[in-house]
């Protein structure tokens, strides 16, 4: 049986480094390949260009090399460019890049798939594939950064972790992918430029609190009764609001950072007053802001994206009891890029749901 080669990637420094000095190399080059792998982004052993072609032709031998590479891209007509990446082992997911006129943002897939089946989202209709490893976390942002760079000459200037999968279900790998994200080792951006959004797991938001992360987290909430969101949520049947509330609490207690809420707004499902009500009630038991979400179709849905007028109100209610409100309007929409629609229409994903369903 032919010898697996690790994956170089998941190597520490001083693991890379111990492989250096047992094969007779200098440990400086060691320093120079992890600055490839993390700070310059390299896909392939040959865009070492500062180490010689011996070397790089040994680590070919031992090492495996697995980036996520881009497969296909889609530009909106809003300039928000869709990216489906291919993994080593054939999985797609997507992540999209997102310019407006204050900032670049990233968002971008923690899990090929996703194990939730909240019922609004293109994603959730897809079975769970398998986690990313960090660095294919990692290589989203830098690949999208790369992207924003040369379509529009601006930096990338925030991330946010909203893409495919639920990532406090991939902790580990998506909290090491922030270390690579931020580190001065690494692409050296700020954590506080960082969200991760989570359907609700209330025992991994408390770790983040216990980690006392630097980033910025959100809650994905859509209905503040635990009737309406089990209806839509099925995770709210083992993580109630009463729990996400007191792990909310702890987390800002622990962090000092406030969560923000998500709230996608469904037409005659959670956009009356009493649902505001239920909204602004549950705010006051967190020190939180809240986004207001246009809902986006994804073709089979059951829902609709609820009346202008009718979510100005809502917002006006809100506004009314002091709550801090953003109305976050949808972008990429005729590319299928917008919240809630990834892996709708990218035929690389649909092939591979359908190949999971057989």
């Amino acid at each position: 049986m032919a010898e697996i080669q690790p994956d170089i990637r998941k190597m520490t420094l001083p693991e890379i480094q111990a492989w250096f000095e047992l094969h007779k190399h200098p440990k400086f080059r060691a320093k120079q390949v992890f600055e490839w792998l993390w700070k310059k982004s390299a896909t392939d052993f040959d865009q070492m260009t500062n180490i010689s072609l011996d070397l790089r032709t040994q680590m070919k031998a031992h090492f495996a090399f697995r980036p996520l590479l881009p497969a296909e891209s889609q530009k909106s007509s809003d300039r928000t460019i869709k990216t489906a990446f291919k993994l080593y082992d054939g999985q797609v997911v997507e992540g999209v890049l997102i310019p407006t006129h204050s900032r670049m943002t990233a968002c971008i897939s923690s899990q090929a798939g996703c194990s939730l089946t909240c019922k609004f989202c293109a994603t959730g209709k897809m079975k769970l594939i398998r986690n990313l490893d960090a660095g294919e976390i990692y290589d989203q942002v830098a690949y999208i950064r790369k992207q924003s760079e040369e379509n529009y000459a601006i930096p990338l200037s925030n991330i946010v972790y909203m893409g495919m999968g639920e990532p406090l279900l991939n902790y580990k790998n998506v909290i090491e992918s922030i270390e690579k994200i931020t580190s001065p080792e690494g692409l050296g951006m700020s954590p506080q430029r960082i969200t991760v959004s989570t359907a609700g797991i209330s025992k991994m938001i408390r770790k983040l609190g216990d980690d006392e992360v630097k980033f910025n987290l959100a809650l994905s909430l859509h209905a503040a009764t635990d009737e309406k969101r089990s209806k839509i949520m099925p995770i709210n049947e083992s993580n109630s609001l009463d729990e996400l509330a007191d792990a909310l609490l702890y987390f800002y207690n622990k962090t000092g950072t406030r969560p923000t809420l998500e709230y996608i707004i469904f037409k005659d499902f959670n956009d009356s007053f009493e649902d505001a009500a239920h909204l602004e009630k549950f705010v006051r038991r967190v020190p939180t802001k809240v986004n207001i979400i246009e809902y986006n179709p994804i073709g089979e849905g059951e829902f609709q994206r609820a009346d202008e007028a009718q979510v100005n109100q809502f917002v006006s209610y809100l506004e009314k009891k002091g709550v801090i409100v953003n109305v976050r309007r949808s972008r990429g929409k005729d590319i299928d890029a917008a919240c809630g629609q990834l892996a709708n229409k990218n035929k690389a994903v649909t092939n591979v749901v359908r190949k999971e369903e057989v």
